[in-house]
């Protein structure tokens, strides 16, 4: 029983881990998803007026890798924002969202 029971956590760990993916790019937000601020002026950083845009708008955060945009999905993304990173996730193609597992800064 306890062999079945080991088995079967390792097979859904292994199939969940088979569909995570890594995506990387800038975190965003939905109006200004390719990062550009500069006619939002509603901060002085990109990371400033990503975080007025989520908070004034109730958009969404996004992760724009040069040519497509992600929804994001997740949690403490307010700290990301502005910033280029790494982020470990399933993707919905139906939905262009991606359901974040981890996501890190990177220079």
């Amino acid at each position: 029983m306890t062999r079945s029971i080991t088995a079967l956590l390792v097979f859904v760990s292994l199939s969940a881990a088979a569909g995570a993916e890594t995506f990387t790019g800038i975190v965003a937000d939905e109006m200004c998803a390719t990062g550009d601020h500069s006619r939002m002026k509603m901060g002085d950083t990109d990371a400033e007026c990503t975080k007025a845009c989520v908070d004034s708008h109730g958009v969404s955060y996004v992760l724009y890798d040069g040519n497509s945009t992600y929804t994001l999905s997740g949690n403490a993304l307010e700290r990301f924002a502005g910033q280029k990173v790494r982020v470990v996730g399933t993707l919905d193609a139906k939905k262009r969202t991606i359901k974040i597992d981890s996501i890190t800064s990177i220079s």
